[in-house]
C-alpha cells in the first residue's frame, strides 16, 4: 500500500469534454439541484424529527434514505462542480479512494434500506393487525444499523482491492469523481479479482434486492386488490407508488450502469447515466415523497402553522 501511494499521489479529473459556455451553463444548473437536494433531503429530516406523528418506522427509513441523499450530494457534487470551473482537476489519492468509498457505501446502504422500506410496507398492508408487534423499534434499529454496516463493509473490501493495484499513468479519471470503474482502467495489473468483486456485488446488492422488493410489493398489489373501502385502497396506492417511483429510478439506472454490456455504453454517455443515478435520484427522492404523500404534506402545513403562530 505504501509502495502504491508513493508511485501515485493524485488524479486528475477530465470531468466533462464539452464547450466551456455549456459547461457554465451546467455548472449553474447543477448547483441549482444541488441545492434542491440539500434543503429537500434536509426538510425532510427536519419534519421527521419535528413531527411526532412522523415518528414511525416508515418515516425512520425515510430519514436514513435522506441521509444517504445528503452524503450523496456532498461527497460529489462540489469536486463536480469546482471542475466544471477549473476543467482537469486534480484530486489527492487518498481524496480519492476516499470519494470511492463514500459512493459505495452510500450506493450499497440505499439498495438494503430500499429492500427494508418494502419490507415494511408489506408487513403494514398484509399484516396490519401484527405489524406494531413485527416492525418493533428494536427491529428498525437493527436493519438499520445493519444496512450501514453491510454497505460500509463491501466499500472496504473495493477499495483495499484498489490500493494493491499499482498505477503506472497516465493518471487521467475520465469522469467527474473518481468511480470504481473509471479508477480500475488506470490500473497497469490485472484486475480481475476488482471486477469478480464488482459483479457479486450487483449480484447481491442490485439484482438480489430487486428481486425482493418486487416480491413484496406482488403481496402488496394482492392484499391491495382485496381491499374494500376505496379510501383505503386509494391511501395504501399513493404510499406505495412513491417508493416504487423510487425503486425503478434507483434500480434502474444503476443496472444499466453496471450490469449492461460496456461497449453499448461509450464513456460520455456512461457519464450521463451516472449523473441521473447519483445525482437527479437525490434530488427527486423528496420531491417525489413530499408530493405524493398526504402525511408529509401535512406535516409540513403543521410546520408552517406554528411559524405563522410563533410570529
Amino acid at each position: 500500500m505504501g509502495e502504491n501511494q508513493t508511485m501515485v499521489t493524485e488524479f486528475l479529473l477530465l470531468g466533462f469534454l464539452l464547450d466551456p459556455r455549456i459547461q457554465m451553463l451546467l455548472f449553474g444548473l447543477l448547483s441549482l439541484f444541488h441545492v434542491f437536494t440539500l434543503l429537500g433531503n434536509g426538510a425532510i429530516l427536519g419534519l421527521i424529527s419535528l413531527d411526532s406523528r412522523l415518528h414511525t418506522p416508515m418515516y425512520f427509513f425515510l430519514s436514513h434514505l435522506a441521509v444517504v441523499d445528503i452524503t450523496y450530494a456532498c461527497n460529489m457534487v462540489p469536486q463536480m462542480l469546482v471542475n466544471l470551473l477549473h476543467p482537469a482537476k486534480p484530486i489527492s489519492f487518498a481524496g480519492c479512494m476516499m470519494q470511492t468509498f463514500l459512493c459505495l457505501t452510500c450506493g450499497h446502504s440505499e439498495c438494503l434500506l430500499l429492500v427494508v422500506m418494502s419490507y415494511d410496507r408489506y408487513v403494514a398492508i398484509c399484516h396490519p393487525l401484527r405489524y406494531s408487534i413485527i416492525v418493533t423499534w428494536r427491529v428498525c434499529i437493527t436493519l438499520a444499523i445493519t444496512s450501514w454496516t453491510c454497505g460500509s463493509l463491501l466499500a472496504l473490501v473495493h477499495v483495499v482491492l484498489i490500493l494493491r493495484l499499482p498505477f503506472c499513468g497516465p493518471y487521467e479519471i475520465n469522469h467527474f469523481f473518481c468511480e470504481i470503474l473509471s479508477v480500475l482502467r488506470l490500473a497497469c495489473a490485472d484486475t480481475w479479482l476488482n471486477q469478480v468483486v464488482i459483479f457479486a456485488a450487483c449480484v447481491f446488492f442490485l439484482v438480489g434486492p430487486l428481486c425482493l422488493v418486487l416480491v413484496s410489493y406482488l403481496h402488496i398489489l394482492t392484499a391491495i386488490l382485496r381491499i374494500q373501502s376505496g379510501e383505503g385502497r386509494r391511501k395504501a396506492f399513493s404510499t406505495c407508488s412513491s417508493h416504487l417511483c423510487v425503486v425503478g429510478l434507483f434500480f434502474g439506472s444503476a443496472i444499466i450502469m453496471y450490469m449492461a454490456p460496456k461497449s453499448r455504453h461509450p464513456e460520455e454517455l456512461q457519464k450521463v447515466l451516472f449523473l441521473f443515478y447519483s445525482f437527479f435520484n437525490p434530488t427527486l427522492n423528496p420531491l417525489i415523497y413530499s408530493l405524493r404523500n398526504a402525511e408529509v404534506k401535512g406535516a409540513l402545513r403543521r410546520a408552517l402553522c406554528k411559524e405563522s403562530h410563533f410570529q
